[in-house]
């Protein structure tokens, strides 16, 4: 190494013998006064100067600004004003698409989110109901959802708050997808997509570490039931009514596309048979019920609803029962309430709709934002964002970006949105992935304030179990803040994100299978297993999971104590290859695109050719008549001619 590093000033001094010597001379003089005295220095400065993490410098490439007369003065103004009306507009299309693939997803999978909160023989099991809370929140793509058909079930009688906490935990990861997956459209740049994957994953790694911690202390102690029941058993809460905030802005687009009967999931989920047949589209808007007493007849005596109100004429049994009957007011306004189609179909449309829709605006904000943020603008928001208190307040900057966090996703009432806004952000540049971090902290606290706000709305009879429940989502996410953020130390979610950062910017195809595996292959396993019984879940989970210890410390004393390893373990390379190395797996993943690839040319070569075909027939057919005139040595030669370009046209194929 020292001689690599210091053969490249000599080599400089000798081009430069070749050249002036007054070049030389000023060459000689940097090498003197170079700073690096030692090999080590040249690698650490070479280090600094390539670290990927550091944010980029937005150069404003244009005129500036006292180079501009009025005119042009003006006009940028103006461009700078619809810049930000622009952004504005897409930001709000963006916030409206977000809701309608929730809406398109509770379509799609609500159902079957239902069925599955349905069976309480498996959510005893708190890993099972922890993977359930994953893979409802997944399917209907809102944590509030899934909280609220919870809630149900909790005020109903037919789960405990106890076995809902392990599913609120779940829910909170299952949530933290959405903005994994936006983080996805920004695989075009490498460097955009380290600092976008690793800022929206930083969400992932928090919420998966505090459930590793907390769940066991839950089931071990109950900490999250027994502190939330003291909480509640001492203050006297009445119920009140959850505000609307940017609700009442973006459900005048959202209602004009589809509404949905949220009563029906809750149904499903409470075992109401009826629901099971109801469409999740809501067809009527406004509805009056009216409850008469009216006189039925039973088959007897004890089915009566009181002793009092029974009486007996002849053969037939008379009783006194309130009867409810619904009569439909008014029809909604939305673009599916006179569609017959099932909702599976109409939850695949929105789905399809909603993603491109989501895409095109995300692709478009980034671009404004890239041409607005350039030159003494950016340096400012970068200022104003990144920096620090100055000593010894500098501690205070990240709890007051966890209240903005908190603000903001109070402002917006989903973390989904606000840590799906901030993505791009990160990717771009402007915001750090050490400053989202707290910021997405903070959209965990403001979802769960708006959940206690919804929980109090609730009725005297179910006020309790409601707001138990958001109050343990709040606490759970303090706990976690707790134990992951105050101390630089503990702050792991940001390690484990840029890890995972630098290796999907190597290889893209990564992250796709990060997304599959922690959100879908992981919970589903879990389930399975589960679903087979703890002894199954404790025979094939415990093995795997001392394995993965054993990986982790060894990977640990790899790279910080190596002198404590025997010299087989010093490194992987007794494996093979593929067992410790991205290198042929990334070989495997070329060699299948290439392959699709090269089917997608080969169907076009046949196209093309079959087309080819078809117009000479048609031309021939136009012209029968003057093949007469020919020459046969002609036609023969042309024959020839047409052999060598088929099989020309063969050897090209059998290349792609």
């Amino acid at each position: 190494m020292d001689s690599l590093h210091l053969t490249q000033p000599v080599a400089s001094q000798n081009k430069s013998k070749g050249d002036h010597n007054e070049s030389h001379g000023n060459e000689s003089k940097e090498v003197i006064g170079s700073p690096a005295h030692s090999t080590l220095a040249l690698i650490e400065g070479e280090l600094e100067a390539t670290d990927p993490w550091d944010l980029p410098e937005l150069k404003d490439t244009g005129v500036p600004w006292s180079a501009l007369d009025t005119r042009g003065k003006v006009l940028r103004v103006l461009v700078s004003v619809g810049k930000v009306i622009l952004l504005l507009g897409f930001l709000y299309i963006f916030i409206c698409s977000l809701d309608i693939l929730s809406s398109a997803f509770q379509l799609v999978g609500g159902k079957t989110a239902g069925d599955i909160f349905q069976d309480n023989s498996v959510l005893s099991n708190p890993l099972a109901g922890l993977v359930i809370g994953v893979l409802v929140t997944l399917l209907v793509q809102s944590s509030s959802t899934s909280s609220s058909i919870v809630v149900s079930m909790v005020s109903s009688g037919l789960l405990t708050v106890q076995l809902a906490v392990p599913i609120i935990m779940g829910t909170n990861i299952g949530t933290s997808v959405t903005n994994t997956l936006v983080a996805m459209t920004q695989a075009g740049d490498r460097s955009t997509f380290r600092r976008a994957f690793a800022g929206a994953t930083v969400h992932d790694f928090f919420n998966w570490l505090s459930v590793l911690v907390l769940l066991p202390l839950e089931v071990a102690t109950g900490y999250l039931y027994v502190v939330t029941k003291l909480i509640i058993d001492s203050f006297k809460i009445q119920s009140g009514e959850a505000p609307d905030l940017l609700n009442v802005i973006t459900d005048i687009v959202t209602e004009s596309i589809v509404q949905l009967d949220d009563s029906v999931l809750t149904g499903i989920a409470t075992g109401d048979p009826e629901a099971r047949n109801k469409s999740l589209i809501k067809r009527w808007c406004q509805t009056f019920t009216n409850t008469t007493i009216m006189n039925i007849t039973v088959p007897g005596p004890e089915n009566c609803t009181s002793p009092s109100l029974c009486w007996v004429d002849g053969n037939y049994t008379y009783t006194l029962k309130n009867i409810s009957e619904t009569y439909n007011i008014e029809k909604c306004k939305h673009i599916f309430v006179d569609v017959n189609l099932p909702d599976l179909a109409v939850g695949m449309i929105l789905l399809a709709l909603s993603l491109l829709v989501l895409c095109s605006c995300l692709v478009l904000i980034v671009k404004l934002l890239n041409s607005m943020l350039k030159g003494q603008v950016a340096g400012v928001i970068k200022k104003i964002l990144n920096t620090d208190f100055p000593f010894p307040f500098g501690w205070v900057t990240g709890y007051i970006a966890i209240l903005v966090g908190a603000g903001m996703t109070f402002i917006v009432q989903s973390s989904s949105v606000f840590t799906s806004a901030i993505t791009p952000l990160v990717g771009i540049g402007v915001i750090s992935i050490e400053r989202a971090y707290p910021l997405s902290l903070g959209s965990n606290i403001g979802t769960t304030t708006t959940a206690i706000l919804a929980a109090m709305a609730s009725p005297g009879d179910t006020l309790a179990n409601a707001l138990q429940i958001a109050l343990v989502h709040f606490l759970f996410n303090i706990s976690g803040i707790v134990l992951w953020y105050p101390i630089p130390f503990t702050r792991i979610p940001i390690r484990l994100a840029k890890g995972l950062g630098n290796i999907t910017a190597s290889y893209r195809w990564f992250a796709a299978v990060y997304i599959v595996c922690c959100f879908f292959v992981l919970p589903l396993l879990v389930f399975s297993l589960s679903l087979a019984g703890w002894q199954v879940l404790v025979g094939v989970g415990a093995p795997l999971i001392v394995m993965l210890i054993i990986i982790i410390v060894i990977n640990v004393l790899q790279k910080r104590k190596p002198e404590y390893l025997p010299a087989a373990l010093r490194s992987w390379d007794f494996l093979p290859l593929w067992a410790h190395s991205m290198e042929p797996w990334d070989k495997v993943v070329g060699v299948c695109t290439a392959k699709c690839c090269c089917c997608c040319k080969c169907c076009q070569l046949a196209a093309d050719d079959q087309e080819h075909r078809e117009k000479e027939s048609v031309e021939k057919s136009k012209n029968p008549h003057t093949e007469v005139y020919d020459n046969p040595a002609m036609s023969a030669e042309k024959e020839v001619e047409n052999e060598i370009k088929i099989e020309l046209k063969n050897l090209k194929m059998t290349k792609l």
